[in-house]
């Protein structure tokens, strides 16, 4: 019996053909089995439709945000306005009317360029300078004689600044 080879009896090699065949079994049906967290729950819930009475945040209603928001794009609007002067002329006239006063503006400017400084223009050409040739209201009161009445002083400063007129304009 050197030759042989232990001979496995029928019913041992049938239990592990059978134990293989059932663990083959049961990984194909193991592998069926789904696992509970992907199983399909139920649907998630819709949000509620968006109103004006939505609560935002803040406790702040929808309608009260963008009133919010409104009033502060208002201001700021106002307030670039006011700075920067930008406006918007309206008609024609008012564009026109712009217009001439900006070229009135410069010509004003340009005028102002050309007009010789005061001292100039205080001098007359041609005559000795002489600071008492232009009397004052004052100095004229002083040369009065003194027993004058207050009465007439008055009545002398009421003729001298009654014979000054203004320049008509047209």
């Amino acid at each position: 019996m050197v030759g042989d080879q232990p001979v496995c009896p029928p019913q041992l090699l049938l239990r592990g053909w059978g134990a293989v065949l059932l663990s083959q079994c049961l990984s194909s049906v193991f592998s069926q089995i789904p696992d509970p967290e992907l199983l399909p729950t139920d649907p998630p819930k819709k949000p509620d439709p968006v109103n004006s009475e939505t609560v935002v945040f803040w406790g702040l209603r929808l309608w009260q945000v963008i009133g919010i928001f409104a009033v502060f794009v208002l201001a700021v609007v106002i307030t670039l306005c006011c700075i920067f002067k930008c406006r918007i002329p309206r008609t024609k006239k008012e564009i026109e009317a712009r217009h001439a006063q900006r070229q009135a503006a410069k010509k004003y400017a340009n005028t102002l360029e050309t007009v010789p400084p005061l001292n100039e223009l205080t001098e007359i050409p041609g005559s000795t300078p002489d600071a008492s040739a232009v009397q004052t209201v004052s100095e004229q009161v002083q040369t009065q004689s003194p027993n004058n009445s207050q009465l007439s002083v008055v009545r002398g400063s009421e003729e001298h600044t009654s014979t000054l007129s203004l320049p008509e304009t047209e």
